[in-house]
């Protein structure tokens, strides 16, 4: 396999990850909103509405990865990673102790599968440097 399908197989295989990681942490979010310690701004219909704007966005990244659009691809894929990234937040509004198991596991699993997204991003431009047209596929 060339580098360039091994390295899109790879970005689809995090995507996946993190989809399905937060899919299930907005569900049970969702389902679960007044057991969540979090700002009185979020509702249950902002955590649906957000899920499917993140993940259109990581969707879209991803389809730009392809077409090579890196840097736009890049664009989306670092915003695409907040979504993830950004549920390690629910811990600046209440202490250890006010979440469940389930639900530090599912924040934690969602903040890890948005680290992998960013971390694709950044080791694509930085170290891959994809959008140079030059990639070393030593790498």
């Amino acid at each position: 396999m060339n580098t360039t399908l091994a390295r899109q197989r790879l970005l689809k295989i995090f995507l996946i990850i993190c989809g399905v990681a937060t899919a299930l942490h907005f569900t049970d979010n969702y389902l679960y909103i007044e057991q969540y310690p979090q700002p009185d701004w979020i509702t249950a219909p902002s955590i649906y509405q957000a899920w499917l704007v993140w993940t259109s966005i990581g969707i879209a990244g991803y389809w730009l990865y392809k077409q090579q659009q890196f840097w736009l691809a890049y664009l989306c894929l670092a915003v695409y990673s907040c979504c993830g990234l950004d549920s390690l937040g629910h811990y600046l509004y209440g202490a250890m102790a006010d979440f469940s198991l389930k639900m530090h596991g599912l924040i934690v699993m969602d903040g890890v599968a948005g680290a992998a997204v960013l971390g694709f991003v950044l080791w694509s431009s930085l170290v891959w440097r994809e959008f140079l047209g030059t990639s070393d596929s030593s790498h």
